[in-house]
């Protein structure tokens, strides 16, 4: 993609890839026919079964293309990845086609952290487009911090355009960005798994699992007073809200600081830490948080130590994630704070 393209049109890159293997592609596609497990193979594309020995490669079944859900998930991707690009004039159409090369998932992950990435901004070879995934998915996961859980796509499989762990990186940034979406739930795929052993071609199948239902996918936890009270009480939010600003305001003043919008004044995580260190009576350095913190990384990094001193104090773990109160989810935000005044709330 180059820099004045602003509407990425799909191509196929087949022949560009293989432009004198003609013979040898229809060669290896009458063995696929021929081979053990050869039925499974019959909707493969030729420059897909262009294999080395004991390679293996994997492509959604075709039949899995066509499930409502799987289109759905795609659709509300696409949109979601164009409506957070718009100023960038990026358009995408085709997640496998538009995304492989890295141009356009750096694009989208310096939007949703806020962080710039330092990267060429086109690169055509193939080793320039590999490297510089390597950077963007490196943030990635930086940002995500699995902590031990397997990441579902590598540098290989996205430029690979291997659409199953487009799908999963997708699914993981919106879930940690908390998009503005709606997930289809419960979306799996069949997965052909093709091999090449002594010249033929085999494959078998497997699920994948792309999305499971909206409680799983958002990490959320069993229904609470809070859900309740957005759902069925809103009128009695603000007198909610306006307690819990009583109780901060009585800790918060001692350093001359007041709170007049809980949902936003909390959301880089300093106050947390602030209130913190006054109810349990101690200094918090500044060396351990950002005082003016001006990314979202930053803000999450408060937060999160925000949460890790409300566990030395004998506090429950949060059910918010510190992405929840960093993106000015009120209930998140409410949930944090009812904890620290069901604990101190008859503190001087």
């Amino acid at each position: 993609m180059s820099a004045q393209e602003t509407d990425m049109e799909p191509t196929s890159s087949a022949h560009a890839r293989f432009p004198d293997s003609l013979s040898d592609l229809q060669e290896e596609g009458k063995n696929a026919i021929n081979s053990p497990m050869s039925p499974a193979l019959a909707d493969v594309h030729p420059g897909d079964t262009l294999l080395e020995e004991n390679e293996e490669r994997t492509m959604i079944d075709p039949t899995s293309k066509e499930d409502p859900k799987f289109k759905e998930l795609v659709k509300v991707l696409i949109d979601w990845i164009n409506d957070v690009l718009v100023e960038e004039r990026i358009i995408v159409k085709q997640l496998e086609e538009d995304l492989y090369d890295g141009q356009v998932l750096q694009k989208l992950l310096e939007k949703l952290a806020d962080r710039k990435l330092n990267v060429a901004e086109v690169t055509q070879s193939e080793i320039g487009q590999k490297q510089k995934l390597q950077t963007v998915l490196e943030a990635v996961r930086d940002v995500l911090r699995p902590h031990g859980r397997v990441l579902q796509w590598n540098v290989d499989s996205i430029h690979g355009k291997n659409l199953v762990a487009i799908l999963h990186l997708l699914v993981s940034l919106a879930v940690h960005f908390r998009a503005p979406i709606r997930l289809p739930e419960n979306v799996s795929v069949q997965v052909v798994v093709v091999r090449k052993r002594e010249g033929l071609l085999h494959s078998s199948h497997i699920t994948e699992e792309l999305t499971t239902t909206t409680e799983m996918i958002m990490g959320r936890f069993e229904r609470d007073a809070f859900d309740t009270l957005f759902d069925h009480a809103p009128d009695k939010l603000s007198v909610v809200k306006k307690s819990l600003i009583t109780f901060v305001n009585k800790h918060l003043n001692k350093l001359n600081l007041e709170v007049t919008e809980l949902e936003t004044q909390f959301a880089d995580g300093v106050y947390l830490v602030l209130l913190m260190g006054l109810l349990e009576d101690y200094f918090v350095p500044l060396h351990n948080f950002y005082l003016t913190p001006d990314s979202f990384d930053q803000k999450v990094h408060n937060v999160a130590f925000a949460f890790e001193l409300m566990l030395d104090g004998g506090l429950k773990k949060p059910k918010a994630r510190p992405e929840d109160v960093v993106n000015l989810d009120l209930k998140s935000t409410l949930r944090v704070l009812y904890n620290l005044f069901t604990k101190y709330k008859h503190l001087e």
